[in-house]
């Protein structure tokens, strides 16, 4: 396949251009698009010294800095396919990432004793060492096609194995393109992120999204609601939220803060729906209506509520430029350019997945169940699986944390299931069946599950044993029935 005219990322023409404007905000310092173009071009030269060529992946677990969007930007310019990883996770959630996605490099901002007790012989190194290699007026960048892979982003799926999504520089551009021009985002904005750079909102909506239109970024490593209104008075323009902290703003705003977010031009929500009640609440405090929109790791960016026009409550709008949409069984369906190549190597969750019609159009089968207004506004009713939980805008696998908890000696029998919350969305609820004889807290339940934080048990019910149909499956709808212990 052909080149692209200049044989770079579209996604950085802003960057390449090399502008005086501010790219990105960190603390008190302003780097200008031709200073992180400078950057990155120079991660990008470290990287071709090390030989890590187009197409080999780098795993970046990175948070939020200078350092991270650097990495992330040289790793594209290059043509390195960009493994973003949660920097929390516990060692073996590190070892099949890194195993499965093939790593060439790993690149950390801090040492990671987990992480480092993965690496099974990859080459690691630090952000700011692979910075510090880079020599004055660098060029290491490789020619990017439209179907090279850009993006290998991990998300659970419902056998607790966490599959790779392989987004293509084409598609990625084209869903965020079509995103930013829907909620007209300009050179003229600062968007706040306080989203880690791990989660595809973060990633893909609010960093690149702005720095493909020549909008600033300000980051916000660790969100608190006096962070973001302190990013607002500040003279940022465009906030994207999750609805966890959406939860924690309006616990925390005084008149004051309601009136800087109040001058807001934007807020926007995802990853899980928003109550209709911290909406209308929102709305109340700062005379903002905040605009829901739906996507996944699979399909990136979806629908949205319209910039003009009426946004509901409880509903995710409509399909974002270039993306269809149907409901079979129930079940929404996307076919849209910037859902995911494919599963990486998984040609058999691909099968079940994806259905192509003979003219071949693909459609992705998302799961999530659904309603349409009379005018086609989407409403998410809940999951088709009732094993992926959406906690604080992360989608978990329950039978991922299941398999570590059945390896606790006190249990016999375990199910989990997501009990709503008003701030996360869900939490996790362990129901487990004990052996004879043992005892078990929610406190040893909770030492014992190595995995991340926001994947260990918050509630623990014990009980006799678990209700199953005739053919033996757990019936985790009664499960949700019963009020966590």
């Amino acid at each position: 396949m052909p080149a692209m005219s200049d044989g770079s990322n579209p996604l950085l023409r802003f960057v390449h251009a090399r502008g005086p404007a501010t790219a990105v905000f960190v603390d008190e310092r302003a780097v200008s698009f031709a200073e992180l173009d400078d950057l990155s071009a120079g991660v990008a030269a470290a990287l071709d010294r090390r030989g890590v060529a187009r197409g080999d992946r780098a795993a970046l677990v990175l948070r939020s800095s200078l350092d991270g969007v650097a990495c992330l930007l040289g790793c594209l310019r290059r043509g390195v396919v960009v493994v973003p990883v949660n920097p929390s996770y516990q060692e073996q959630e590190f070892a099949h990432v890194l195993a499965d996605s093939g790593a060439a490099l790993v690149i950390e901002d801090e040492a990671c004793p987990a992480l480092r007790a993965a690496l099974d012989g990859r080459p690691v190194v630090s952000s700011r060492a692979l910075l510090a290699e880079a020599p004055p007026l660098a060029a290491g960048d490789g020619p990017v096609h439209d179907d090279d892979l850009a993006l290998l982003i991990y998300t659970s799926g419902t056998t607790g194995r966490s599959k790779g999504c392989a987004h293509t520089v084409a598609g990625l551009a084209a869903g965020v393109d079509a995103l930013m021009a829907l909620w007209g985002v300009t050179a003229r904005d600062v968007v706040i992120n306080a989203l880690p750079l791990f989660h595809v909102h973060g990633l893909c909506v609010a960093l690149l999204g702005a720095l493909s239109r020549g909008a600033a970024t300000r980051l916000v490593p660790r969100f608190s609601p006096e962070a973001v209104v302190d990013a607002a008075r500040r003279g940022a323009t465009v906030f994207m939220s999750v609805p966890t902290m959406v939860h924690r703003l309006l616990g925390a705003l005084d008149d004051d803060g309601a009136a800087a977010l109040g001058a807001l031009r934007l807020v926007t929500c995802v990853s899980a729906a928003l109550s209709a009640e911290h909406l209308r609440a929102f709305e109340a405090r700062t005379g903002l209506t905040i605009l829901e929109r739906y996507g996944m790791s699979e399909t990136l960016i979806t629908l949205s509520n319209p910039l003009d026009g009426e946004r509901r409550a409880g509903a995710v709008g409509w399909p974002v430029p270039g993306t269809l949409i149907r409901v079979v069984d129930d079940e929404l369906q996307v076919s849209s350019p910037g859902t995911m190549k494919a599963y990486w190597q998984r040609p058999d969750a691909d099968a079940e997945s994806f259905v192509t019609e003979a003219e071949g159009r693909r459609w992705f089968k998302t799961g999530d169940v659904v309603a349409l207004d009379d005018d086609g506004c989407v409403r998410i009713v809940g999951r088709a699986s009732q094993d992926i939980m959406k906690v604080g805008g992360f989608k978990l696998s329950t039978r991922e944390i299941e398999e570590q908890i059945e390896a606790h000696p006190a249990v016999r029998e375990v199910a989990v299931v997501g009990l709503p919350d008003e701030e996360w969305g869900e939490r996790v609820c362990a129901v487990v069946a004990l052996r004879d004889g043992a005892t078990l807290t929610l406190a040893e339940l909770q030492a014992h599950v190595k995995l991340a934080e926001v994947k260990r048990p918050r509630a623990l019910v014990l009980v006799d044993a678990l209700p199953r149909n005739a053919l033996g499956k757990v019936l985790k709808s009664a499960l949700k029935a019963r009020p966590a212990g």
